[in-house]
Protein backbone atom coordinates (compact mmCIF):
# COMPACT_ATOMS: atom_id res chain seq x y z
CA UNK A 1 0.00 0.00 0.00
CA UNK A 2 1.24 3.09 -1.24
CA UNK A 3 2.18 5.70 2.14
CA UNK A 4 0.30 9.13 1.89
CA UNK A 5 2.01 11.81 2.75
CA UNK A 6 -0.39 14.70 0.68
CA UNK A 7 -3.72 16.26 2.40
CA UNK A 8 -5.46 17.04 -0.56
CA UNK A 9 -8.48 18.11 1.27
CA UNK A 10 -6.38 21.29 2.79
CA UNK A 11 -5.13 22.10 -0.63
CA UNK A 12 -7.62 22.61 -2.06
CA UNK A 13 -9.05 24.80 0.43
CA UNK A 14 -5.91 26.57 1.03
CA UNK A 15 -5.13 26.35 -2.66
CA UNK A 16 -8.60 28.62 -3.22
CA UNK A 17 -8.17 30.92 -0.44
CA UNK A 18 -4.56 32.26 -1.62
CA UNK A 19 -5.92 32.11 -4.83
CA UNK A 20 -9.03 34.72 -4.17
CA UNK A 21 -6.66 36.28 -1.59
CA UNK A 22 -4.76 37.55 -4.96
CA UNK A 23 -7.22 38.37 -6.95
CA UNK A 24 -8.53 40.86 -4.32
CA UNK A 25 -4.96 42.65 -4.28
CA UNK A 26 -5.82 43.83 -7.26
CA UNK A 27 -8.96 44.76 -7.57
CA UNK A 28 -10.76 44.08 -10.78
CA UNK A 29 -9.56 40.82 -12.29
CA UNK A 30 -6.72 38.37 -12.24
CA UNK A 31 -4.71 36.38 -15.21
CA UNK A 32 -3.33 33.15 -13.22
CA UNK A 33 -1.01 31.81 -15.76
CA UNK A 34 -1.12 27.67 -15.28
CA UNK A 35 2.08 25.95 -15.49
CA UNK A 36 1.64 22.35 -15.82
CA UNK A 37 -1.57 20.24 -16.34
CA UNK A 38 -4.40 21.87 -14.85
CA UNK A 39 -6.22 18.02 -15.49
CA UNK A 40 -4.87 14.70 -15.26
CA UNK A 41 -1.59 15.67 -12.98
CA UNK A 42 -0.48 12.17 -12.66
CA UNK A 43 3.01 13.27 -12.07
CA UNK A 44 1.88 15.17 -8.72
CA UNK A 45 -0.30 12.75 -7.88
CA UNK A 46 2.75 10.25 -8.17
CA UNK A 47 5.34 12.30 -6.18
CA UNK A 48 3.10 13.67 -3.72
CA UNK A 49 0.97 10.83 -2.77
CA UNK A 50 -2.60 11.63 -1.78
CA UNK A 51 -2.43 14.32 -4.13
CA UNK A 52 -5.55 13.73 -6.68
CA UNK A 53 -4.89 14.17 -10.45
CA UNK A 54 -8.11 15.76 -10.67
CA UNK A 55 -7.58 18.25 -7.38
CA UNK A 56 -6.60 21.98 -9.50
CA UNK A 57 -9.93 21.42 -11.43
CA UNK A 58 -11.76 20.64 -7.97
CA UNK A 59 -9.72 23.50 -6.60
CA UNK A 60 -10.93 25.95 -9.06
CA UNK A 61 -14.99 24.16 -8.82
CA UNK A 62 -14.52 26.54 -5.62
CA UNK A 63 -14.05 29.83 -7.83
CA UNK A 64 -16.10 28.76 -10.88
CA UNK A 65 -18.93 31.49 -10.14
CA UNK A 66 -16.18 34.13 -10.52
CA UNK A 67 -13.62 31.80 -12.75
CA UNK A 68 -13.44 31.41 -16.77
CA UNK A 69 -11.07 29.08 -18.54
CA UNK A 70 -8.99 30.64 -21.78
CA UNK A 71 -6.71 28.14 -23.31
CA UNK A 72 -3.67 29.72 -25.69
CA UNK A 73 -1.73 27.41 -28.34
CA UNK A 74 1.06 28.62 -30.72
CA UNK A 75 0.30 28.69 -34.34
CA UNK A 76 3.34 26.74 -34.54
CA UNK A 77 2.59 23.94 -32.75
CA UNK A 78 -0.42 23.42 -34.83
CA UNK A 79 1.34 23.60 -38.26
CA UNK A 80 4.05 21.16 -37.08
CA UNK A 81 1.62 18.70 -35.02
CA UNK A 82 3.12 19.08 -31.88
CA UNK A 83 2.40 15.86 -29.74
CA UNK A 84 1.42 15.24 -25.91
CA UNK A 85 3.17 12.02 -25.49
CA UNK A 86 1.13 11.21 -22.20
CA UNK A 87 -1.68 10.89 -24.15
CA UNK A 88 -0.94 9.89 -27.90
CA UNK A 89 -2.67 13.07 -29.11
CA UNK A 90 -1.84 16.38 -30.78
CA UNK A 91 -1.51 19.63 -28.76
CA UNK A 92 -4.89 20.80 -30.70
CA UNK A 93 -6.84 18.01 -30.56
CA UNK A 94 -5.81 18.28 -26.63
CA UNK A 95 -7.13 21.86 -26.78
CA UNK A 96 -10.97 20.18 -28.00
CA UNK A 97 -10.39 17.69 -25.54
CA UNK A 98 -9.57 19.75 -22.54
CA UNK A 99 -12.64 22.25 -23.60
CA UNK A 100 -14.76 19.27 -23.16
CA UNK A 101 -13.93 17.97 -20.04
CA UNK A 102 -13.62 21.62 -18.45
CA UNK A 103 -17.09 22.42 -19.72
CA UNK A 104 -18.32 18.50 -18.31
CA UNK A 105 -17.25 19.98 -14.81
CA UNK A 106 -19.12 22.90 -14.66
CA UNK A 107 -15.83 25.57 -15.31
CA UNK A 108 -16.74 28.41 -18.14
CA UNK A 109 -14.28 28.19 -21.34
CA UNK A 110 -14.60 31.96 -22.71
CA UNK A 111 -12.04 31.70 -25.89
CA UNK A 112 -8.71 30.20 -27.59
CA UNK A 113 -5.62 32.47 -28.06
CA UNK A 114 -3.77 31.16 -31.38
CA UNK A 115 -0.10 32.75 -30.40
CA UNK A 116 2.47 33.45 -32.88
CA UNK A 117 -0.72 33.41 -35.64
CA UNK A 118 0.15 33.32 -39.24
CA UNK A 119 -2.17 31.79 -41.84
CA UNK A 120 -1.88 28.50 -43.00
CA UNK A 121 -4.20 25.33 -44.15
CA UNK A 122 -3.47 23.23 -40.58
CA UNK A 123 -4.19 26.65 -38.54
CA UNK A 124 -7.45 27.79 -40.87
CA UNK A 125 -8.76 24.61 -40.56
CA UNK A 126 -8.39 24.60 -36.41
CA UNK A 127 -10.05 27.71 -35.75
CA UNK A 128 -12.91 26.65 -38.12
CA UNK A 129 -13.07 23.09 -35.69
CA UNK A 130 -13.68 25.51 -32.99
CA UNK A 131 -15.77 28.24 -34.44
CA UNK A 132 -18.07 24.91 -35.38
CA UNK A 133 -18.30 23.89 -31.56
CA UNK A 134 -18.92 27.86 -30.41
CA UNK A 135 -15.28 28.80 -29.03
CA UNK A 136 -14.23 32.60 -30.13
CA UNK A 137 -11.16 32.26 -31.50
CA UNK A 138 -8.27 35.53 -30.81
CA UNK A 139 -5.49 36.14 -32.86
CA UNK A 140 -1.77 37.37 -30.80
CA UNK A 141 1.57 37.73 -33.33
CA UNK A 142 5.15 37.53 -33.01
CA UNK A 143 6.91 40.76 -31.71
CA UNK A 144 10.04 41.74 -32.94
CA UNK A 145 12.61 42.14 -29.90
CA UNK A 146 10.22 39.86 -28.07
CA UNK A 147 11.14 39.14 -24.71
CA UNK A 148 13.64 42.01 -24.33
CA UNK A 149 12.61 45.20 -26.11
CA UNK A 150 10.21 45.91 -23.55
CA UNK A 151 9.57 49.70 -25.22
CA UNK A 152 8.19 47.96 -28.56
CA UNK A 153 6.59 45.31 -26.54
CA UNK A 154 4.59 47.25 -24.38
CA UNK A 155 2.92 49.64 -27.32
CA UNK A 156 0.69 49.55 -30.17
CA UNK A 157 3.41 48.20 -32.24
CA UNK A 158 4.01 44.82 -29.77
CA UNK A 159 1.13 44.14 -27.86
CA UNK A 160 -1.62 46.65 -29.27
CA UNK A 161 -1.63 44.62 -32.02
CA UNK A 162 -2.78 41.58 -30.55
CA UNK A 163 -6.53 40.77 -30.85
CA UNK A 164 -8.10 42.20 -26.82
CA UNK A 165 -10.16 39.33 -25.43
CA UNK A 166 -13.33 39.88 -24.06
CA UNK A 167 -13.49 38.38 -20.17
CA UNK A 168 -16.60 38.46 -18.57
CA UNK A 169 -14.73 36.97 -15.23
CA UNK A 170 -12.41 38.07 -12.09
CA UNK A 171 -10.12 34.72 -12.55
CA UNK A 172 -9.13 34.36 -15.98
CA UNK A 173 -7.11 31.34 -15.51
CA UNK A 174 -4.86 31.01 -18.32
CA UNK A 175 -3.80 27.60 -19.36
CA UNK A 176 -2.30 25.32 -22.57
CA UNK A 177 -1.85 22.06 -24.05
CA UNK A 178 2.10 22.27 -22.80
CA UNK A 179 5.14 24.66 -22.76
CA UNK A 180 5.94 26.96 -24.65
CA UNK A 181 2.54 27.57 -25.77
CA UNK A 182 2.81 31.56 -25.02
CA UNK A 183 0.85 31.56 -21.78
CA UNK A 184 2.67 34.12 -20.38
CA UNK A 185 3.02 36.46 -23.45
CA UNK A 186 -0.99 36.32 -23.57
CA UNK A 187 -1.57 37.15 -19.82
CA UNK A 188 0.92 40.36 -20.43
CA UNK A 189 -1.17 41.17 -23.52
CA UNK A 190 -4.08 40.98 -22.12
CA UNK A 191 -2.82 43.13 -18.95
CA UNK A 192 -1.62 45.62 -21.83
CA UNK A 193 -5.57 45.78 -23.25
CA UNK A 194 -7.02 46.02 -19.72
CA UNK A 195 -4.79 49.03 -18.68
CA UNK A 196 -5.76 51.07 -21.72
CA UNK A 197 -9.45 50.39 -21.08
CA UNK A 198 -8.85 51.17 -17.11
CA UNK A 199 -9.58 47.92 -15.84
CA UNK A 200 -7.49 47.19 -12.50
CA UNK A 201 -5.68 43.97 -13.78
CA UNK A 202 -3.51 41.80 -12.20
CA UNK A 203 -0.91 38.52 -13.19
CA UNK A 204 0.43 35.79 -11.32
CA UNK A 205 1.47 32.70 -11.68
CA UNK A 206 0.69 29.03 -10.64
CA UNK A 207 3.31 26.20 -10.75
CA UNK A 208 3.29 22.83 -8.28
CA UNK A 209 6.62 22.25 -9.14
CA UNK A 210 9.50 23.26 -8.43
CA UNK A 211 7.78 23.75 -4.78
CA UNK A 212 8.93 26.79 -3.47
CA UNK A 213 9.50 26.28 0.03
CA UNK A 214 11.14 22.99 0.24
CA UNK A 215 14.98 22.43 0.09
CA UNK A 216 16.54 22.94 -3.16
CA UNK A 217 17.61 18.98 -2.93
CA UNK A 218 14.06 17.66 -1.91
CA UNK A 219 13.54 14.46 -3.69
CA UNK A 220 10.10 16.20 -4.78
CA UNK A 221 12.49 18.73 -6.53
CA UNK A 222 14.53 16.71 -7.71
CA UNK A 223 11.77 14.57 -9.54
CA UNK A 224 10.54 17.92 -11.24
CA UNK A 225 13.75 18.42 -13.04
CA UNK A 226 13.72 14.84 -14.36
CA UNK A 227 10.01 15.27 -15.68
CA UNK A 228 11.34 18.16 -17.40
CA UNK A 229 14.55 17.02 -18.84
CA UNK A 230 13.26 17.79 -22.84
CA UNK A 231 12.60 21.11 -21.22
CA UNK A 232 16.44 21.64 -19.91
CA UNK A 233 14.77 23.02 -16.76
CA UNK A 234 17.24 23.40 -13.54
CA UNK A 235 15.87 24.33 -10.14
CA UNK A 236 17.85 26.98 -8.57
CA UNK A 237 17.28 29.28 -5.65
CA UNK A 238 15.33 32.12 -6.11
CA UNK A 239 18.25 35.29 -6.54
CA UNK A 240 15.85 38.01 -6.41
CA UNK A 241 13.41 36.59 -3.38
CA UNK A 242 17.05 35.84 -1.16
CA UNK A 243 17.87 39.77 -2.07
CA UNK A 244 14.59 41.28 -0.98
CA UNK A 245 13.63 39.06 1.62
CA UNK A 246 17.09 37.33 2.88
CA UNK A 247 14.81 33.90 2.83
CA UNK A 248 15.53 30.84 0.58
CA UNK A 249 12.84 29.75 -2.01
CA UNK A 250 13.21 27.50 -4.57
CA UNK A 251 12.38 28.66 -8.61
CA UNK A 252 13.31 27.44 -11.85
CA UNK A 253 15.94 28.67 -14.45
CA UNK A 254 14.03 30.31 -16.98
CA UNK A 255 11.53 32.18 -14.65
CA UNK A 256 14.08 33.40 -12.85
CA UNK A 257 15.85 34.55 -16.23
CA UNK A 258 12.73 35.94 -17.47
CA UNK A 259 11.46 38.32 -14.32
CA UNK A 260 13.32 41.67 -15.18
CA UNK A 261 11.56 41.29 -18.14
CA UNK A 262 8.61 40.40 -16.48
CA UNK A 263 9.07 43.05 -13.89
CA UNK A 264 10.18 45.95 -16.44
CA UNK A 265 6.57 45.22 -18.30
CA UNK A 266 4.37 44.97 -15.39
CA UNK A 267 6.39 48.60 -14.58
CA UNK A 268 5.66 50.10 -17.56
CA UNK A 269 2.45 48.76 -17.26
CA UNK A 270 0.90 49.07 -14.22
CA UNK A 271 2.98 51.90 -13.20
CA UNK A 272 4.40 49.97 -10.77
CA UNK A 273 5.47 46.21 -10.26
CA UNK A 274 3.97 44.36 -7.60
CA UNK A 275 6.50 41.50 -6.78
CA UNK A 276 9.76 41.24 -5.79
CA UNK A 277 10.91 38.05 -6.87
CA UNK A 278 9.26 35.22 -9.28
CA UNK A 279 8.68 33.48 -6.44
CA UNK A 280 6.60 36.07 -5.17
CA UNK A 281 4.31 36.18 -8.29
CA UNK A 282 3.41 32.63 -7.62
CA UNK A 283 0.20 31.38 -5.39
CA UNK A 284 1.72 27.70 -4.85
CA UNK A 285 0.20 26.70 -1.68
CA UNK A 286 1.31 22.43 -2.60
CA UNK A 287 4.45 22.95 0.33
CA UNK A 288 2.08 24.02 3.28
CA UNK A 289 -0.26 20.21 2.74
CA UNK A 290 2.66 17.63 2.90
CA UNK A 291 2.07 15.93 6.27
CA UNK A 292 4.32 13.03 5.99
CA UNK A 293 7.87 14.14 4.42
CA UNK A 294 9.12 10.89 4.15
CA UNK A 295 6.28 9.67 2.20
CA UNK A 296 6.80 12.40 -0.39
CA UNK A 297 10.13 11.65 -0.39
CA UNK A 298 10.13 8.22 -1.14
CA UNK A 299 7.58 8.20 -3.73
CA UNK A 300 9.45 11.06 -5.65
CA UNK A 301 12.84 8.65 -5.14
CA UNK A 302 10.77 6.08 -7.11
CA UNK A 303 9.84 8.80 -9.85
CA UNK A 304 12.99 9.87 -10.70
CA UNK A 305 14.35 6.22 -11.22
CA UNK A 306 11.02 5.48 -13.37
CA UNK A 307 12.16 8.62 -15.24
CA UNK A 308 15.50 7.19 -15.37
CA UNK A 309 13.89 3.98 -17.54
CA UNK A 310 11.74 5.78 -19.59
CA UNK A 311 14.46 7.90 -20.63
CA UNK A 312 16.58 4.52 -21.03
CA UNK A 313 14.00 3.19 -23.14
CA UNK A 314 13.69 6.40 -25.27
CA UNK A 315 17.63 6.65 -26.09
CA UNK A 316 17.24 2.97 -27.25
CA UNK A 317 14.54 4.16 -29.59
CA UNK A 318 16.34 7.10 -30.89
CA UNK A 319 13.88 9.47 -29.21
CA UNK A 320 15.91 10.94 -26.86
CA UNK A 321 20.30 11.30 -26.69
CA UNK A 322 22.86 9.79 -24.27
CA UNK A 323 23.26 13.39 -22.89
CA UNK A 324 19.92 12.96 -21.70
CA UNK A 325 20.64 9.60 -19.75
CA UNK A 326 24.15 11.41 -18.48
CA UNK A 327 21.83 14.30 -16.93
CA UNK A 328 19.14 11.71 -15.14
CA UNK A 329 22.05 9.65 -13.99
CA UNK A 330 23.51 13.08 -12.26
CA UNK A 331 20.35 13.87 -10.81
CA UNK A 332 19.64 9.99 -9.24
CA UNK A 333 23.55 10.50 -7.72
CA UNK A 334 22.02 13.66 -6.08
CA UNK A 335 18.86 12.11 -4.96
CA UNK A 336 20.92 9.46 -3.68
CA UNK A 337 18.92 6.35 -5.60
CA UNK A 338 20.07 3.48 -7.42
CA UNK A 339 17.50 1.33 -9.60
CA UNK A 340 18.13 -1.33 -7.67
CA UNK A 341 16.01 0.98 -4.91
CA UNK A 342 13.18 -0.19 -7.29
CA UNK A 343 11.96 -2.94 -6.04
CA UNK A 344 10.39 -5.07 -8.36
CA UNK A 345 14.10 -4.58 -10.95
CA UNK A 346 16.02 -7.85 -9.19
CA UNK A 347 13.15 -9.96 -9.12
CA UNK A 348 12.51 -9.90 -13.08
CA UNK A 349 16.02 -9.87 -13.79
CA UNK A 350 16.97 -12.91 -12.09
CA UNK A 351 13.78 -14.67 -13.32
CA UNK A 352 15.51 -13.19 -16.91
CA UNK A 353 18.61 -15.01 -16.04
CA UNK A 354 17.66 -17.69 -14.82
CA UNK A 355 15.02 -18.63 -18.03
CA UNK A 356 17.17 -16.72 -20.39
CA UNK A 357 13.73 -14.72 -21.66
CA UNK A 358 11.98 -11.83 -21.05
CA UNK A 359 10.41 -11.46 -17.09
CA UNK A 360 8.00 -9.14 -15.83
CA UNK A 361 7.60 -8.23 -11.83
CA UNK A 362 5.08 -6.84 -9.83
CA UNK A 363 4.90 -5.14 -6.52
CA UNK A 364 1.66 -5.93 -5.16
CA UNK A 365 -0.43 -3.31 -2.45
CA UNK A 366 1.19 -5.33 0.74
CA UNK A 367 4.88 -5.34 -0.90
CA UNK A 368 4.45 -9.09 -2.30
CA UNK A 369 7.07 -9.26 -5.38
CA UNK A 370 5.10 -11.82 -8.07
CA UNK A 371 6.55 -12.87 -11.12
CA UNK A 372 6.26 -14.00 -14.54
CA UNK A 373 8.25 -15.58 -17.20
CA UNK A 374 7.98 -15.93 -21.13
CA UNK A 375 6.09 -19.04 -22.34
CA UNK A 376 4.50 -20.82 -25.05
CA UNK A 377 1.00 -19.55 -24.89
CA UNK A 378 1.70 -15.99 -22.87
CA UNK A 379 4.27 -13.66 -22.76
CA UNK A 380 5.47 -12.69 -19.73
CA UNK A 381 3.99 -9.69 -18.96
CA UNK A 382 0.65 -11.53 -19.79
CA UNK A 383 2.09 -14.32 -17.01
CA UNK A 384 3.01 -11.76 -14.13
CA UNK A 385 -0.56 -10.03 -14.41
CA UNK A 386 -2.44 -13.76 -13.80
CA UNK A 387 0.00 -15.02 -11.19
CA UNK A 388 -0.88 -11.03 -9.46
CA UNK A 389 -4.20 -11.71 -9.69
CA UNK A 390 -4.59 -14.92 -8.26
CA UNK A 391 -2.22 -14.11 -5.45
CA UNK A 392 -4.45 -10.95 -4.57
CA UNK A 393 -7.20 -13.27 -5.15
CA UNK A 394 -6.12 -15.99 -2.70
CA UNK A 395 -6.07 -18.45 -5.58
CA UNK A 396 -3.08 -21.53 -5.96
CA UNK A 397 -0.36 -21.13 -7.75
CA UNK A 398 -1.17 -24.47 -9.33
CA UNK A 399 -4.44 -23.57 -11.07
CA UNK A 400 -4.46 -22.01 -14.14
CA UNK A 401 -6.60 -19.38 -14.85
CA UNK A 402 -6.32 -19.96 -18.28
CA UNK A 403 -5.85 -23.69 -19.97
CA UNK A 404 -4.38 -24.01 -23.16
CA UNK A 405 -8.24 -25.00 -24.95
CA UNK A 406 -8.93 -21.47 -24.14
CA UNK A 407 -5.42 -19.58 -25.21
CA UNK A 408 -4.47 -21.97 -28.61
CA UNK A 409 -7.94 -20.54 -30.59
CA UNK A 410 -6.78 -17.14 -29.95
CA UNK A 411 -3.70 -17.86 -30.81
CA UNK A 412 -4.45 -19.54 -34.58
CA UNK A 413 -7.06 -16.34 -34.55
CA UNK A 414 -3.87 -13.86 -34.29
CA UNK A 415 -1.24 -15.46 -36.75
CA UNK A 416 -3.60 -17.14 -39.14
CA UNK A 417 -6.24 -14.63 -40.01
CA UNK A 418 -4.76 -11.22 -38.08
CA UNK A 419 -1.50 -10.79 -39.44
CA UNK A 420 0.27 -11.27 -36.12
CA UNK A 421 3.90 -13.08 -35.95
CA UNK A 422 4.19 -13.45 -32.32
CA UNK A 423 1.58 -16.25 -31.08
CA UNK A 424 1.82 -15.15 -27.41
CA UNK A 425 -1.11 -13.84 -25.79
CA UNK A 426 -0.70 -10.14 -24.64
CA UNK A 427 -1.76 -8.82 -21.86
CA UNK A 428 -5.46 -6.96 -22.68
CA UNK A 429 -6.16 -10.40 -24.67
CA UNK A 430 -5.53 -12.21 -21.22
CA UNK A 431 -8.10 -9.98 -20.10
CA UNK A 432 -10.44 -10.42 -22.99
CA UNK A 433 -10.26 -13.62 -22.57
CA UNK A 434 -10.14 -14.33 -18.51
CA UNK A 435 -13.76 -12.08 -18.57
CA UNK A 436 -15.39 -14.56 -20.84
CA UNK A 437 -14.13 -17.68 -18.96
CA UNK A 438 -15.73 -15.56 -15.97
CA UNK A 439 -18.95 -16.48 -16.81
CA UNK A 440 -19.03 -19.83 -16.06
CA UNK A 441 -15.65 -20.02 -14.13
CA UNK A 442 -15.76 -18.98 -10.44
CA UNK A 443 -11.84 -18.84 -9.89
CA UNK A 444 -12.03 -16.66 -12.98
CA UNK A 445 -14.39 -14.65 -11.61
CA UNK A 446 -12.28 -14.03 -8.27
CA UNK A 447 -9.36 -13.37 -10.29
CA UNK A 448 -10.95 -10.74 -12.77
CA UNK A 449 -12.56 -8.74 -9.05
CA UNK A 450 -8.98 -7.66 -8.04
CA UNK A 451 -7.88 -5.75 -11.06
CA UNK A 452 -8.92 -2.78 -9.20
CA UNK A 453 -6.20 -3.58 -6.25
CA UNK A 454 -3.76 -3.18 -9.15
CA UNK A 455 -3.65 0.45 -9.03
CA UNK A 456 -0.65 2.15 -7.99
CA UNK A 457 1.37 -1.26 -7.95
CA UNK A 458 4.71 -1.13 -8.97
CA UNK A 459 5.87 -3.19 -12.28
CA UNK A 460 8.97 -4.07 -13.86
CA UNK A 461 9.92 -6.01 -17.55
CA UNK A 462 13.61 -6.42 -18.43
CA UNK A 463 12.77 -6.04 -22.01
CA UNK A 464 10.74 -2.84 -23.51
CA UNK A 465 7.07 -3.75 -23.82
CA UNK A 466 4.96 -4.17 -26.79
CA UNK A 467 2.90 -0.90 -27.00
CA UNK A 468 -0.42 -2.97 -26.22
CA UNK A 469 0.95 -4.35 -22.89
CA UNK A 470 2.36 -1.19 -22.02
CA UNK A 471 -0.80 0.45 -22.13
CA UNK A 472 -2.77 -2.36 -20.86
CA UNK A 473 -0.62 -1.70 -17.40
CA UNK A 474 -0.80 1.36 -17.73
CA UNK A 475 -4.70 1.84 -18.21
CA UNK A 476 -4.91 -0.81 -14.78
CA UNK A 477 -3.43 2.46 -13.09
CA UNK A 478 0.13 0.49 -12.28
CA UNK A 479 3.45 2.24 -12.60
CA UNK A 480 5.33 0.38 -15.42
CA UNK A 481 9.13 0.38 -15.94
CA UNK A 482 11.24 -1.05 -19.02
CA UNK A 483 15.05 -2.42 -18.94
CA UNK A 484 16.60 -2.09 -22.37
Amino acid sequence: MVKQGFDNAKYISLQSEKIQERINAFGDKLYLEFGGKLFDDFHASRVLPGFEPDSKIKMLLNLKDIAEILMVISANDIENNKYRSDLGITYDADVIRLIDVFKNQGLYVGSVIISMYHTSPAVKNFVSKLETIGIKVYKHYAIDGYPYDVQKIVSEEGYGKNDYVPTTRKLVVVTAPGPGSGKMAACLSQLYHENVRGVKAGYAKFETFPVWNLPLNHPVNIAYETATIDLADVNMIDPFHLEAYDKLAVNYNRDVEIFPVVNAMCQKILGYSPYKSPTDMGVNMVGFCIFDDEACREASKQEIIRRYFASQKDVRKGKAGLEVLQKLELLMSKAQVVVDDRAVVRPAEKIAKETQHPACAIELPDGTIVTGRTGDLVGAASSCLLNALKVLGGIGDEVKLLSAEVIEPVQRLKVNHMGSQNPRLHANEVLIALSICAVTDNLAKIAMEQLPKLKNCQAHSTVILSHVDEKTFKTLGMNITCGV
